[in-house]
């Protein structure tokens, strides 16, 4: 089976629309038409990197800040999980657990995993590698569930000098970790997962040579 590639053809990554190879922009929608992204993997790298460096910080700081008239505190993510299975919300501490923890260091992960993939060649099936892409761009916005849990409280709870909760800086690590990984994500070319996979074409047997004619 050949692919457009071989057939001198490329698709337009922002309309898809297929044209001749060495088309520059496209008729349709006028964006810029290549076959690869030759920086794709470096920009993946890049916003891979800042969003490491934003989740520490955003698992290390406190997410929420409660002051009442007795007292005050301050809880990470990871603390506030905790806290609520302690009182007995063991499927919101579950959910905050999986949005938080469990869904962000896969991500880091499977996006590092990829772009392995493409530099020292596949260890698992391109259907394989191109289905956890796809899982990663579409698990990406729900890590913001606990910037949004924050967000309302926040909103909903300012009792004046009795009860006010406001985020910690903890929130805003957290919201560009997210952020700087999903564009980490939508930067990766998938097709490079294909292009990796390719092996090189079977060699065809040598023709079989005439039999000699046997002399009378």
């Amino acid at each position: 089976m050949r692919t457009a590639r071989e057939m001198g053809l490329i698709g337009c990554q922002r309309c898809t629309r297929v044209s001749p190879a060495g088309t520059e922009i496209c008729a349709r929608c006028g964006g810029k038409v290549q076959s690869r992204d030759p920086m794709s993997l470096q920009k993946v790298m890049a916003w891979w990197a800042l969003g490491v460096a934003c989740y520490i910080p955003g698992n290390l700081y406190p997410m929420l800040e409660t002051k009442t008239l007795v007292n005050s505190q301050s809880s990470t993510i990871i603390g506030g999980a905790v806290e609520l299975a302690h009182h007995g919300a063991w499927g919101v501490a579950i959910i905050i657990l999986l949005a938080s923890a469990v869904i962000p260091m896969a991500k880091f992960i499977i996006i590092l995993g990829l772009v392995i993939g493409v530099r020292r060649g596949p260890q698992v099936s391109e259907g394989r590698r191109q289905k956890l892409y796809e899982v990663v761009e579409y698990i990406g916005r729900w890590s913001m569930v606990d910037v949004f849990v924050v967000a309302v409280l926040s909103s909903l709870v300012q009792l004046q000098t009795l009860v006010n909760i406001s985020p910690g800086p903890a929130s805003i690590f957290f919201a560009l970790s997210v952020i700087f990984t999903m564009i980490s994500a939508q930067s990766f070319d998938s097709r490079l997962i294909w292009d990796t996979g390719k092996s090189p074409k079977p060699e065809l047997p040598p023709e079989p040579t005439a039999h000699k004619e046997r002399s009378a």
